[in-house]
């Protein structure tokens, strides 16, 4: 039996471990052809080996790409459209939080680190995709891991609450843009979920707990509890959805 993404080539950037590695690993199992994209490249392999186990060969790549680079951005794409077959999804999720505290304490460069990962790569990647979906009149789906925090106060991490902000609106904008091309976008905003960016929050009981005693379900979510989402909008199931922010915060933002 086909897969939901039976035909489909799926970019995941920050793949090589937490939500992104599970959302290769959903997406593979739905039949997908997955590349996965990390800075480092024995991470990413690695990460791909894990994600590839039991399935047939030829379903996961790794690809080396510092998603804070416009050069190793276009390659990327270029590499997957070569040797994968044309793009049909991006995965927006590469991130990173350097600095946690007063948006009055933040240095420049740090400020300029969190915007050129966090948002201008998302910028960069999803604008060479559908360049490429626009020139072969195909559809395709547009994902970007957003945040709660770009929907609510970010306190002592602000410039990350921006950039996910500028995500909303960045993904508002092109599900404008490019719905008349049959291109999807739409975002996805976890809440707090166990991984190794979030660490400096889930290793503290009580920074957990201000966040969880804020949700309906108090807990920390999962990887795995984010990546069915990402299916479901890669599919053809989601073909009437674009535009749209969706929390996957046990409820934070309704609190």
């Amino acid at each position: 039996m086909a897969g939901r993404l039976a035909g489909k080539v799926a970019i995941i950037t920050g793949g090589s471990r937490g939500i992104g590695q599970a959302m290769g690993r959903a997406m593979a199992l739905e039949g997908a052809r997955v590349v996965l994209a990390s800075r480092k490249l024995e991470a990413v392999e690695a990460a791909a080996r894990e994600v590839a186990a039991g399935l047939p060969e030829g379903s996961v790549f790794a690809r080396a790409c510092h998603v804070g680079d416009a050069e190793q951005c276009r390659d990327l794409v270029a590499w997957a459209s070569d040797h994968v077959g044309a793009v049909d999804v991006l995965v927006n999720n590469a991130g990173t939080n350097p600095f946690f505290g007063p948006l009055l304490q933040i240095s420049e460069e740090a400020f300029d680190k969190t915007f050129e990962v966090n948002l201008k790569s998302a910028w960069r990647l999803a604008t060479d995709v559908a360049r490429r979906l626009v020139t072969a009149g195909r559809p395709g789906a547009i994902i970007s891991v957003a945040s709660v925090l770009g929907m609510r106060a970010a306190p002592f991490q602000g410039a990350y609450g921006m950039t996910k902000a500028g995500l909303i609106s960045l993904t508002q904008t092109l599900a404008t843009e490019l719905g008349a091309a049959r291109i999807r976008v739409n975002a996805i905003a976890p809440g707090l979920i166990d991984t190794r960016l979030a660490g400096v929050i889930v290793k503290s009981e009580a920074l957990t707990k201000a966040f969880t005693d804020r949700t309906a379900l108090k807990r920390v979510g999962r990887p795995e509890e984010v990546a069915g989402l990402a299916v479901f909008l890669a599919s053809d199931e989601s073909s009437y959805i674009t535009g749209h922010t969706f929390p996957v915060d046990a409820g934070y933002v309704a609190m």
